[in-house]
């Protein structure tokens, strides 16, 4: 048996569900480029999607509610200096594709117009990070109930204090294709899925709240009976570790981040303020300092959307630029910001393959896709045992970030009191408040467990969501504000 090379056969997949269907060719896509190309741009693009999604939930020992959706269409975009034309339709189909592009044609309606070179066509690198098979039909319907049931029977089984259990399975499989000017020919085929878990325990007439869940660029049988059973375990622990939570103290103390999810505030407090069109308008507070020192020694953050089958990963971005893994703060020094294709040339770059979008009816930008911190030498069990008195957040909730400032504000949804290297016992209610440049400067002590999350992350950037991936090791940041009810 004869294979074809995976980024051929990605694009071959996406020609016959985006082109073929619709009588339409790369002839077609060639003459809706020239219309745009018209009048001289700078960038134009055409983006085809069509996305198969399905969910299904679990409440009160039954599965209540199942969904499935499909959405196709095209959006058509030009750029011109900073300026940008952007036209969509859910028809997809030559004469909806002439509309866009002479609607879109307007941007640059003052410019000398002149005859059109329609460049060869050029099949853009890319990787082969995921499956392109559908995640949908991995399994079917009876085998998806019965994995929910089997997750409410693990997760009861923990303990007799759970007396609710929720859970949600949800699986996409999204084929794109993007099209420039420049003859730049690309497509994906990408896969997703999520199992969530939420569990409430009650003691006492308290009531508690845990959760648990994961995912990524994979199939349904990624959650075998042992992921089952973690989720389980973590979730019912997480809710019985809250039932037994104190009031929080507050003030400003040590605060010690565990791995993984807690990346989280990396993410918001540093990863938005690096990308590339909040620095290039000079309203990130890392503005104008690459080069510059931004945050302690031994402190390197990435941003790579490279790693096979996580939930942040790409082959391409949505602008046809193969992802890549980019250096962004090197043991302190800033090295990078996030690129899209527009503010890269903007500011006289290379992109980095980080131009993203929420769907075709949305336009791309610089986004984040598995942005990490690189993990010490120190062992987390000497972090924790360096706090005198301090708070130690295995767990974050949810966030908001001031880009301009750096300021930010966290909830934990698992944290602990530590006196005299122990923890001694678990918070509630406790508030993480600080400064992202400022934070990272305060970092002293790294641990050598980086660990990224469970496949869980969704970011949200000028109302467009994606998916996300983040993740750390240990840390040790001092001086920041906790926010309590004690």
């Amino acid at each position: 048996m004869i294979s074809r090379e995976p980024t051929l056969d990605r694009l071959a997949i996406a020609e016959q569900a985006l082109l073929e269907p619709f009588g339409l060719s790369h002839t077609h896509l060639q003459h809706a480029l020239a219309e745009i190309s018209a009048h001289r741009v700078d960038d134009a693009d055409l983006y085809f999607q069509t996305t198969r999604s399905e969910g299904w939930s679990l409440e009160e020992g039954m599965v209540k509610t199942g969904s499935f959706s499909i959405d196709q269409g095209v959006g058509v975009r030009a750029v011109s200096g900073e300026k940008t034309a952007f036209a969509y339709s859910d028809d997809i189909s030559m004469a909806s594709l002439l509309d866009a592009a002479r609607t879109v044609r307007s941007i640059a309606a003052q410019a000398q117009s002149g005859k059109v070179r329609v460049p060869a066509r050029r099949i853009a690198p890319s990787r082969s990070l995921y499956s392109a098979r559908d995640p949908i039909a991995s399994l079917d319907s009876t085998a998806k109930v019965s994995l929910l049931n089997r997750l409410e029977q693990l997760a009861r089984a923990q303990d007799p204090r759970v007396v609710q259990v929720m859970a949600g399975l949800a699986s996409e499989h999204d084929i794109v294709l993007v099209a420039r000017a420049d003859g730049t020919l690309a497509a994906d085929v990408r896969p997703l899925v999520r199992l969530s878990l939420t569990v409430i325990a009650e003691q006492g007439g308290r009531r508690e709240m845990g959760s648990a869940g994961g995912g990524g660029r994979v199939d349904l049988d990624h959650f075998d009976d042992d992921t089952l059973r973690n989720y389980a375990v973590e979730a019912v622990q997480s809710a019985l570790t809250n039932l037994e939570a104190k009031a929080a103290p507050a003030g400003e103390m040590a605060v010690v981040l565990g791995p993984g999810w807690p990346g989280i505030l990396l993410h918001e407090a540093v990863g938005h303020g690096l990308e590339g069109d909040f620095n290039r308008k000079g309203s990130s507070a890392f503005a104008g300092r690459i080069g510059q020192r931004v945050a302690a020694k031994g402190v390197t953050v990435l941003d790579d959307g490279t790693i096979a089958h996580r939930r942040g990963s790409l082959n391409i971005d949505d602008e046809g630029q193969a992802t890549q893994s980019n250096v962004l703060i090197e043991d302190g020094i800033l090295r990078a910001y996030i690129q899209d294709s527009l503010n890269a040339r903007l500011m006289g770059v290379a992109a980095t393959g980080n131009g993203r979008r929420e769907s075709y009816a949305h336009l791309p930008m610089p986004r984040m896709t598995n942005t990490y911190m690189l993990g010490g030498d120190t062992d987390p069990s000497e972090i924790i045992a360096s706090l005198d008195r301090g708070l130690y957040a295995s767990q974050f909730g949810g966030g908001q970030v001031d880009i301009t400032s750096g300021k930010f504000v966290f909830s934990t949804s698992q944290a602990w009191w530590v006196e005299k290297g122990r923890l001694k016992y678990p918070v509630k209610g406790a508030t993480i408040v600080g400064n992202g440049p400022d934070a990272l400067t305060r970092v002293s002590m790294i641990g050598n467990d980086m660990a990224l999350d469970s496949g869980i992350g969704t970011c949200g950037k000028e109302g467009q969501s994606v998916p996300v991936g983040v993740g750390q090791p240990t840390l040790r940041i001092d001086g920041l504000t906790v926010g309590g009810t004690a």
